[in-house]
């Protein structure tokens, strides 16, 4: 039997958890001047994983090997590339981390690609990136090293997460995967923001769980239900998006306005994006890719 979400076309799922990871991240950068990264990291992930166990029930028996050594990978690649991206924003503007932290997905679309429309699509989105961020407006001088390879690293844990969340969806039904997964990554992450918990207040508590809900909730079993039918080269040049929603959403809430390098790189974006879903999405799954999930 199929799910209403399973109805629902897996590039409107990752559009969803798109949207949703922009408001969740507006509302991250009232937080963490308060109480830190390491804090707001742990105390997003501790309300996510209340609220998903508290709906999902995960199953803790009758899973594999296999299915266990997945799910904690999953959850340790998900805790530590939150925490390195919310370290990073402490050393670089965000776009500029933004976009070195896409290297990461779309270095794994590019090592995934074997047609060469996928490979034109990839440097259309990764240029589109830069020119959305207006990285190459930042002089090298004010880039913090510590910031660049945060971010860099918050790339890699992304990209695995990208390959393992598939996986996980593979080898657990429902959303049972995310909700363990979720707690492996806030034990992975407890000991770098549990010196902020006395400075938590309701305030404080309140906006952790509207981040909880956009930031990780939505998102992630979004992206899982998604990763279940979208392969993972595809979707980590979907993800290309992000930057364009984020551009978007400056326009429309905050009244900024783009300048005509940020549009060019709009529209590369998209252009890339719609030239994997009209080429790439409806061929059939690459055997190598079938073998590993």
């Amino acid at each position: 039997m199929t799910s209403a979400a399973d109805r629902v076309p897996a590039p409107l799922l990752v559009l969803g958890g798109i949207v949703s990871v922009q408001f969740g991240g507006a509302l991250a950068q009232t937080l963490i001047p308060v109480i830190g990264a390491g804090g707001s990291v742990v105390l997003r992930l501790l309300i996510a994983t209340a609220l998903l166990l508290l709906i999902v029930r995960p199953r803790w028996h009758g899973h594999s090997r296999r299915a266990w050594l997945t799910v904690i990978a999953f959850g340790v690649a998900l805790g530590l590339m939150n925490f390195a991206f919310y370290s990073s924003l402490v050393h670089l503007p965000i776009g500029v981390a933004v976009t070195i932290e896409f290297i990461g997905p779309l270095t794994l679309a590019a090592a995934m690609s074997r047609r060469l429309v996928d490979a034109v699509a990839v440097v259309a989105a990764a240029l589109g990136v830069v020119l959305i961020s207006e990285a190459l407006e930042t002089p090298l001088a004010e880039l913090e090293w510590v910031g660049i390879a945060l971010a860099l690293a918050a790339g890699g844990f992304w990209a695995a997460y990208i390959v393992l969340s598939g996986r996980t969806g593979a080898l657990f039904p429902r959303l049972e995967g995310l909700a363990i997964a979720m707690v492996v990554a806030t034990v992975v992450t407890l000991p770098f923001g549990v010196s902020s918990v006395p400075s938590w207040t309701g305030e404080t508590i309140l906006k952790g769980l509207g981040i909880a809900v956009l930031s990780s909730v939505l998102p992630y079993s979004l992206e899982l239900l998604a990763l279940r039918r979208l392969s993972a080269k595809v979707f980590g040049i979907l993800l290309s998006l992000e930057p364009a929603a984020a551009a978007l959403a400056g326009l429309v809430v905050l009244g900024q306005v783009l300048s005509a390098t940020q549009l060019a790189g709009m529209a590369l974006v998209v252009a890339a994006s719609a030239l994997v879903l009209g080429l790439g999405a409806r061929r059939e799954p690459d055997p190598a890719e079938t073998a590993n999930t």
